[in-house]
């Protein structure tokens, strides 16, 4: 990816978020977008490679419109700041898990997982947790999964890497309050990230290094994904 070019039109985007510089910009916009998924195409294949289920993805299903949608935000700017893809199984909209990338200037990450669960999957996930604790515990305190996105109850969204963005502060209504390990009934998410530099994805290498972080994070997105599925 010419990431740089990518980045300087994002950048320029932040500083000019209004259509009539868009119009005059629009195919430098075209330009950067079609490079974008360009690899996001590869990217997909090179995920389906271990996880078979994406394989059907195409580009246009796992990336966004450009326009933001400002009818609920006091930010009116018509335009967003950044790339991002989402490279489910179930397509974009859906509760079953999947993996992201973001390219923002500064604000670079991956990401997988699920995000946003209605209360009545979160408790089912939460259930299912409790069922099988020494599973969950194999998966999500494994050496490598804690270096690369922390423990829960330790992140927050912004920070540079996470496992689970938002909680509540006790635990959830129905479930014991001592329970021994209350920080994974507590997540209201069951996502994990990375931060990445914003050089990350230039050139070709970014795809193994993605897909690195993708392979430690699925043992934990297929046990969530497990209970999802029986919602959809």
């Amino acid at each position: 990816m010419d990431i740089k070019r990518v980045l300087d039109f994002l950048e320029a985007i932040r500083n000019n978020n209004n259509r009539e510089w868009f119009l005059e910009n629009k195919k430098e916009y075209q330009a950067v977008r079609k490079i974008f998924e360009k690899d996001v195409e590869t990217l997909i294949e090179r995920i389906s490679l271990f996880d078979a289920s994406i394989s059907h993805i195409t580009v246009k299903d796992a990336t966004y419109r450009f326009n933001r949608d400002t009818r609920f935000s006091p930010d009116k700017s018509p335009y967003k700041r950044h790339f991002g893809a989402y490279i489910a199984a179930h397509g974009k909209k859906a509760f079953h898990g999947g993996y992201y990338i973001h390219v923002e200037p500064g604000n670079c990450f991956v990401a997988c997982g699920n995000y946003c669960l209605p209360t009545n999957i979160l408790t089912s996930c939460r259930n299912e947790i409790m069922a099988n604790i020494d599973e969950w515990r194999a998966v999500v305190e494994s050496d490598v999964f804690v270096r690369f996105f922390g423990r829960a109850g330790q992140s927050r969204w912004g920070d540079k890497k996470g496992f689970g963005g938002e909680y509540l502060k006790k635990s959830p209504s129905g479930f014991p309050r001592d329970y021994e390990f209350v920080d994974y009934l507590r997540m209201k998410d069951y996502c994990c990230w990375k931060a990445v530099p914003d050089t990350f994805y230039g050139g070709e290498a970014w795809f193994d290094e993605a897909v690195k972080i993708f392979k430690v994070a699925k043992p934990m997105m297929d046990f969530v994904n497990s209970v999802i599925d029986d919602y959809e």
